[in-house]
């Protein structure tokens, strides 16, 4: 059984921002259920935002994201840590990537992404994969 809600990765966020393949999906998802962002997710797409525009359009998007349908979770608990570590140490993932998918566990959530980083965790988290870019225009 699917759990009921969904936990968006920095990767499902940027789809719906930037409108890339798979962007209804996302629209779809923050309209039917309880979505869940974590705090790690803002983080990773103000900066990126800020990277790849400016300060501007950081603080645009960062007001966009506060206004989502979604809960986000501002604090991680001594589990989550934990879980986070062990995915990190076994499967090599990005610290990011770890925290974020260890809050999807902890929350019960499917994690919706587009990150190839995420395969390994296939079988240990629930996942929905969104259209992958094309290689020439990756992140």
């Amino acid at each position: 059984m699917k759990p009921e809600h969904y936990l968006l990765d920095t990767s499902a966020l940027l789809t719906l921002i930037e409108d890339e393949a798979g962007a209804e999906r996302v629209e779809h998802v923050l309209s039917q259920g309880q979505v869940v962002l974590p705090w790690l997710v803002l983080l990773e797409a103000y900066y990126i935002a800020q990277q790849e525009h400016d300060q501007a359009e950081a603080d645009r998007r960062y007001a966009l994201m506060k206004q989502l349908p979604a809960t986000i979770l501002w604090e991680a608990d001594e589990p989550t840590l934990l879980t986070a570590a062990r995915l990190k140490a076994v499967h090599h993932l990005s610290l990011a990537d770890a925290i974020i998918a260890a809050f999807a566990i902890r929350q019960n959530a499917t994690l919706l992404h587009k990150d190839p980083e995420f395969e390994a965790l296939a079988g240990q988290v629930s996942m929905e994969v969104l259209p992958y870019k094309e290689a020439s225009s990756s992140r």
